[in-house]
């Protein structure tokens, strides 16, 4: 009976111990395994008291990690103001709005020169054409009679491709009667600046994007090139130094550093801060002409000076279609200008035409030293050898 008892008893256990595992579903039975099993001695004498469930461990959460910004490329640190000196030389810049990128970029050169102070006097949608909505005519005269700068660098042209009037006529762009007034309006404006002895550094004018505005563009700064040589002005070339690598406009080149950077804003035109920068660089090279750290001068040093040749009366200068006199010795000419060739002889203009400078006899005698003695002259010092019949 005992026997029969036990075995009901173990069987009971059993049943209750595996029914669950039958009743449940798959993640029930997976529930049920990790419960605890229960014995003939949980049933006789009780359970054992439930121990305190063991911690779970929770995943430890991870601090999200810090993104790692790329740092934005630190911009130079300003430059210290430097404040000018009181007799500075000063630079003014004229013309419309590429004259003023230009301006600013030649502050920016010059920021630590306290001997060179730049005057932005550009005027936006200003050129030579339309004098009724700005007259550089005018304005010239009046910053000449004021004494408001000793050395002009001029950029304008961009707005100019358009009727001009003569005699109260208007006249298509870029005619042959068009041209002529327009050289002659800057001829106009730059025979005042000689006359004032100012020193002038004419800009030509860069590539545009637009084909046909291009065209137009480098056909007046042709004519400007032409007025500068006979107004007395130097012609700076900056077209090429614009271009891409095929020779067309491109919007990207290299800096002043040699690395590639935007050159041109989007409108095709204007100049992006990398290309003013590399414009005003070339420009400080031929104001190195005229400005040295000190004040400016149109006198240049004379290289022959010293020499026998510094005596001798010198020939004119054979600028392009006009003849005039050397002003300095050492005239500084652009390299991309074609040389013009004489016609005829050129004698020096102090001597009448009806004699000539030198005899046959002066050009055999020629002292040693001077140009025509090609190494056979006299010497004027030594002592003439008498003839036997002593004289």
């Amino acid at each position: 009976m005992v026997r029969i008892v036990l075995a009901f008893l173990i069987g009971l256990i059993v049943f209750v111990d595996v029914a669950p595992a039958f009743a449940q579903s798959d993640e029930t039975i997976v529930v049920a395994q990790e419960q605890r099993r229960r014995t003939l001695f949980d049933l006789l004498f009780g359970d054992e008291p439930a121990a305190a469930p063991a911690p779970v461990e929770q995943p430890q959460q991870r601090a999200p990690r810090a993104t790692q910004q790329q740092a934005a490329p630190s911009l130079p640190p300003p430059k210290p103001q430097v404040e000018k000196a009181e007799n500075a030389t000063r630079l003014a810049v004229f013309g419309d709005s590429l004259a003023n990128d230009l301006s600013k970029a030649l502050d920016r050169l010059y920021a630590e020169d306290p001997n060179l102070a730049v005057l932005n006097q550009a005027v936006s949608n200003s050129g030579f054409v339309r004098d009724d909505y700005f007259d550089w005519d005018a304005a010239i005269d009046e910053q000449i009679a004021a004494d408001s700068f000793d050395l002009a660098v001029v950029m304008i042209g961009i707005n100019d491709r358009q009727e001009l009037t003569v005699n109260g006529e208007a006249v298509r762009s870029l005619t042959d009667p068009w041209n002529a007034a327009y050289q002659a309006r800057i001829t106009s404006f730059l025979n005042k600046l000689r006359a004032a002895r100012k020193p002038v550094i004419w800009v030509g004018l860069p590539p545009m994007s637009k084909t046909d505005y291009s065209a137009a563009i480098g056909q007046i700064s042709n004519i400007q090139r032409l007025a500068s040589f006979s107004g007395g002005a130097e012609f700076l070339d900056i077209y090429e130094r614009f271009l891409g690598e095929d020779g067309k406009y491109s919007s990207y080149g290299p800096d002043v550093n040699g690395q590639n950077a935007r050159m041109r804003k989007d409108d095709g035109i204007h100049f992006a801060t990398a290309g003013a920068d590399k414009l005003a660089f070339y420009i400080s090279q031929s104001i190195r002409t005229f400005y040295r750290g000190g004040g400016v001068s149109v006198a240049v040093a004379d290289p022959l000076l010293g020499t026998d040749a510094a005596a001798m009366l010198r020939p004119p200068y054979q600028g392009l279609g006009q003849t005039r006199l050397l002003e300095v010795a050492g005239a500084v000419i652009p390299i991309s200008r074609v040389p013009a060739r004489a016609g005829d002889l050129l004698t020096a203009t102090s001597v009448p035409l009806s004699t000539a400078p030198f005899t046959l006899e002066q050009l055999v005698t020629a002292p040693i030293g001077r140009v025509d003695a090609f190494g056979v002259g006299i010497d004027p010092t030594a002592v003439p050898v008498e003839n036997e019949s002593g004289r």
